[in-house]
């Protein structure tokens, strides 16, 4: 339902606007906090004790991950100990655990890496290269948006005019209105989208970004695919795939330069940054549960690691937390 809200809104704005404006405006005075997003994504989503607030349906699945070690992170113990154990969780954006896998939009890939020493890095990424904002209060004032008004429906106005006046929200936004419905999560590429840091040794500092790339490559359903599909098929698909072929995913490392943005998702880095492989991933089995008490939180990083300032980033620890606690709890 969101993705359709959002697609019409769309194609309002283009026709509105013709293109994209470069307004500033404000977002969302109120400073936003965790819970105000937790909240947020109920009142969308509704309300489904012991799920997750945000990707309530998922797939749990667990593999190995290889390193490839090179000198812009040397020394990093991630990339030292050879092969390691993984946890992973594949998902569905939105708060309704029972969404429709036809529906193209958000799918979401949680990544758990345990090291020797019981230390865990974790990556957590979108299909999308770009965040619906550069900030907390700009994502979640867009968000607001999508909300039924008294009539109870959303109306696709107050979405068109948060957008004009929120360029950082645009480009996720256009995102959406080209997005397909995903064949497989083995065919499914995942963006970090926030920045990181790796000290080095020898007192350098490594900037970058990171994606996942499928091994199988990228696949996608066109509409009249996906409308033949069932409303539940990923699952299925993704054991298939792991019978018949061997399921990988490489962990790609973006360098940044001085003049790319660390604090803000809503901007891409330009795709001429060189790259460098982290290490590969293979996945040898799907399903179960084992992935279901695990908080991907993507701040939690092994040595030498750090978080940028990113403000998005930031508060997705207290916002992972709060939901893991409702999850928990049978909130």
């Amino acid at each position: 339902m969101k993705h359709n809200i959002i697609t019409s809104s769309i194609t309002a704005f283009l026709l509105i606007t013709g293109t994209a404006t470069t307004s500033n405006a404000v977002a969302n005075e109120k400073k936003i906090e965790a819970n105000d997003l937790v909240e947020m994504f109920e009142k969308l989503g509704g309300k489904h004790p012991g799920f997750r607030k945000a990707h309530a349906k998922g797939l749990c699945a667990s593999g190995t991950f290889m390193p490839a070690p090179n000198k812009h992170f040397s020394g990093a113990a991630l990339l030292s100990n050879g092969e390691l154990p993984v946890s992973m969780r594949f998902s569905l954006g939105g708060a309704n655990p029972n969404s429709d896998e036809k529906s193209p939009g958000t799918r979401g890939m949680g990544m758990q890496i345990k090291l020797p020493n019981g230390a865990l890095h974790t990556f957590t990424g979108n299909n999308f290269p770009v965040f619906a904002g550069k900030d907390p209060e700009t994502f979640y004032g867009f968000l607001s948006t999508l909300l039924p008004d008294e009539n109870g429906k959303p109306d696709p106005a107050k979405t068109v005019a948060f957008i004009q006046q929120n360029p950082s929200v645009q480009a996720n936004v256009m995102w959406n209105k080209t997005a397909k419905t995903t064949a497989s999560f083995a065919n499914t590429p995942f963006f970090g989208l926030h920045t990181f840091y790796f000290d080095q040794p020898n007192g350098q500092k490594t900037k970058f970004r990171w994606d996942i790339q499928p091994s199988l490559g990228v696949k996608t359903l066109e509409k009249a695919e996906a409308a033949k599909m069932p409303n539940e098929f990923l699952a299925d698909t993704f054991a298939q795939q792991l019978k018949d072929e061997t399921v990988r995913f490489t962990i790609m490392a973006s360098l940044g330069e001085a003049e790319d943005s660390d604090i803000d998702p809503s901007q891409q880095w330009p795709s001429e940054r060189p790259q460098v492989a982290l290490g590969t991933v293979t996945v040898n089995a799907s399903g179960g549960d084992a992935c279901k008490n695990i908080n991907f939180d993507p701040n939690m990083m092994s040595a030498g690691f750090t978080p940028s300032a990113d403000p998005v980033l930031r508060m997705r620890s207290p916002a992972y937390a709060i939901s893991f606690g409702k999850r928990l709890s049978g909130q």
